[in-house]
């Protein structure tokens, strides 16, 4: 039987934050579900950055379909968690769902892969105190609020929480998850 892998995620998730992990992870031979508030096609989008703009700009991305809700997530079925970034999550840290799956995982130290604005809801379901993080730089003040100690690097790991910046940062940010995860959760 294969090791499962849970991504949770929803509409307007940042597309490579998705769909890498996603494709990596079945690389590695693990077997990857994603949940979302409600079985249905996500669409997501694409974050970058153009001349003459403060911040980031939005685009239609990629869609995909969403394996099983948040309310059907039985998290003993899952090794370890992938929480993408984009705009998702700044909703989704609202449903308790998905913070019941946080909490979780973090509570029986399972491996936890956070990127960009994902660590919203790893803050939200009260999992961040102590431990050490990246994001998405404009999140550090949420990070310090959650209780987290703030790092602006490519990729931070503290015990299972492997976490990164953005999209650019994926490789090192997979390459430090997947050390942690085959030390947890070998594929078999």
């Amino acid at each position: 039987m294969a090791v499962k892998i849970l991504i949770v995620t929803g509409d307007a998730a940042e597309s490579l934050e998705v769909l890498y992990p996603y494709q990596r992870l079945r690389e590695e031979g693990y077997e990857v579900h994603i949940a979302a508030p409600q079985v249905k096609k996500l669409r997501f989008v694409v974050h970058d950055f153009e001349e003459g703009f403060d911040t980031y700009t939005e685009k239609p991305g990629y869609t995909w379909p969403a394996d099983l809700a948040f309310t059907d997530v039985v998290t003993e079925d899952y090794a370890a968690l992938v929480v993408p970034g984009g705009r998702a999550p700044e909703y989704l840290r609202n449903d308790p769902e998905v913070r019941r799956i946080l909490a979780a995982f973090a509570e029986a130290d399972k491996p936890i892969a956070q990127i960009c604005h994902g660590p919203l809801i790893t803050a939200a379901a009260g999992s961040l105190a102590g431990r050490k993080v990246t994001a998405y730089p404009a999140l550090e003040l949420d990070m310090k609020a959650a209780g987290a100690e703030f790092e602006d690097s490519e990729t931070v790991v503290d015990g299972t929480l492997v976490s990164a910046r953005a999209w650019p940062d994926h490789s090192r940010w997979m390459r430090e998850f997947l050390t942690v995860l085959r030390g947890k959760a070998p594929v078999v």
